[in-house]
């Protein structure tokens, strides 16, 4: 695979998890205080790395072979579910992702939540808050780092790429202090959803064996011809809508019930 092709892949990906992370983050700095919400952002940070400084070197000593087939299953599979993800919000038969919405909802928790602390934390639930949204994003982002990375023998250019996008991400929202509401997350969502099922389905193939046409040129195919799927199956869950307030069982239909 082409450098720039991994990096900007592990970048795109991992731009997505770090927005929604500092949503989280943002919203219990901003209505619990930020002492709290850093040392829980710090405690998650430090567990990823332990993670990442455990796992790394371990995937990088297993074969090849079994590694594409293991990590191409598991891509496929992480991909599918963004993608499916991702064509229902296309679709508009699940709700677009909404980084202020979910902002709020957030901040009016974190707002009715009780106090007390423990330890050297001041604020346990800001505390706890920060460090489960930065654990579990950062989570996916470790996974992606390690898969793409390893798989090409490129650990160090994915996580460059991931940081490139974790410090992007982090340097805007302390500038604004705000969600990053405006970056278009639900487009990046069905691009990174493309791109881990192609690639998923391409190192799936290579670990069993089997060699593509063209070795890593037929990733040139693959990922436009997942693309054209994806939209055809968003073109064909939209169908023909009914008009609003017509719907069987809605007050204005004729046949509802009393």
């Amino acid at each position: 695979m082409n450098a720039t092709v991994l990096v900007l892949s592990v970048f795109l990906a991992c731009a997505v998890e770090a927005v929604e992370a500092l949503t989280i983050v943002l919203a219990a700095g901003t209505t619990r205080g930020w002492r709290s919400p850093l040392i829980g952002t710090g405690a998650a940070l430090a567990v990823l790395a332990v993670v990442v400084g455990a796992l790394g070197p371990a995937v990088g000593r297993v074969p090849l072979q079994p590694l594409r087939l293991v990590v191409g299953a598991l891509l496929l599979v992480f991909g599918l579910q963004w993608l499916r993800k991702a064509i229902l919000r296309a679709a508009g038969h699940k709700a677009l992702h909404d980084e202020d919405r979910i902002y709020r909802e957030r901040a009016a928790a974190a707002r009715t939540a009780g106090g007390g602390g423990r330890a050297f934390v001041p604020d346990w639930y800001g505390f706890t808050m920060a460090f489960k949204g930065v654990l579990l994003e950062g989570l996916e982002v470790v996974f992606i780092v390690i898969t793409f990375g390893a798989v090409q023998g490129r650990i160090g250019l994915a996580a460059l790429g991931a940081a490139a996008a974790v410090l992007l991400v982090t340097a805007v929202g302390l500038l604004v202090r705000a969600p990053l509401a405006r970056v278009p997350e639900n487009t990046l969502k069905f691009a990174v959803g493309v791109l881990l099922t192609a690639f998923g389905l391409f190192w799936s193939v290579e670990g069993t064996g089997a060699r593509w046409p063209g070795s890593d040129l037929a990733l040139l195919a693959l990922v436009p011809g997942t693309l054209a799927v994806a939209l055809v199956c968003v073109t064909a869950l939209r169908g023909p809508r009914e008009p609003a307030g017509t719907r069987p069982g809605s007050p204005d239909d004729p046949g509802a019930g009393s």
